[in-house]
């Protein structure tokens, strides 16, 4: 095995702590990122550094300076960045109409403008060593927008627009850029919901208002019967880090509830892609 020098965001739970971890006990060198790792996530943080094979730093998306220290310190340390994997994100649920335009930009910098962030900083090394992977964490939600999570479903949208374009605008320079689209899994992100602060329109809803709890309740119901394990994230990742340069998928579903439905929405949309590629002169960047 090849060992590649891996950055992370988010890896203070859920799909980040798993992917870190699985990374590592794989051989490869873990720089894994986090906020408040002197305070709120110390334990966290505490308990990554003593796996072999992990680093952890205090990095704020939201920041460009803390990015682009953190990008630095990785390229001080190793000289090369061969993976990112952009994970860090908010979950937002709710009335839609709750959301202000402060808590629609809180969502955006997170999931949207992050990513945005740490692509940036990372680039221009992957361009110069003429190889390199970056790994978005989408949704299933950035394909399909579920009521009551309409602004989670738009960063992801985001999400999926900035992957797609960049992967073929990138891929013949040396670098993948792709995406993982996971469904509901049972991580602490739902302990972390974020959600509109203009309470006064709710009234208004009537019995709709009651929906997002109902949504809650039956996801709940859904993880104690069918349990399903996000470590199947963690472990598609591995996979795209270990296919072969060039042959990396755009998209890579992780649904064990509901991902054919994804799956064939991506295959279908593939297709049509593919033709409108190639009417416009742009078919090289197929393949």
């Amino acid at each position: 095995m090849n060992k590649k020098v891996i950055l992370i965001t988010g890896t203070n739970s859920g799909f980040g702590w798993l992917t870190a971890r699985s990374c590592a006990a794989s051989g490869h060198r873990v720089y894994a990122t986090m906020r408040d790792v002197s305070s709120r996530n110390a334990d966290k943080a505490q308990e990554l550094v003593r796996q072999a094979g992990i680093t952890v730093l205090d990095v704020d998306v939201t920041r460009s300076a803390s990015v682009t220290d953190a990008v630095a310190t990785v390229l001080g340390h190793e000289g090369r960045i061969d993976v990112l994997i952009n994970n860090a994100g908010l979950y937002a649920t709710g009335i839609t109409e709750t959301f202000t335009d402060d808590d629609l930009d809180n969502v955006m910098d997170v999931d949207v403008k992050g990513p945005w962030r740490l692509i940036r900083a990372v680039l221009p090394h992957m361009r110069q060593q003429k190889e390199g992977l970056i790994i978005n964490i989408s949704s299933v939600a950035g394909r399909f927008s579920v009521p009551f999570q309409t602004v989670y479903n738009s960063a992801k949208f985001a999400v999926e627009g900035l992957t797609e374009g960049l992967h073929y605008e990138v891929r013949p320079l040396g670098v993948d850029v792709v995406m993982v689209q996971p469904g509901a899994f049972p991580t602490e992100i739902f302990g972390k919901i974020v959600s509109g602060s203009d309470n006064t329109v709710i009234a208004g809803y009537g019995e709709l208002a009651h929906v997002p709890g109902q949504m809650g309740a039956g996801v709940a119901q859904m993880f104690a019967t069918l349990k399903p394990d996000p470590q199947l994230v963690a472990d598609a990742i591995l996979s795209l880090i270990d296919t072969p340069a060039g042959q990396r998928p755009l998209r890579t579903v992780v649904d064990p509830v509901a991902g054919s439905f994804t799956a064939s929405a991506n295959n279908s949309v593939k297709k049509e892609y593919d033709q409108f590629m190639t009417a416009f002169g742009m078919q090289a960047m197929l393949s």
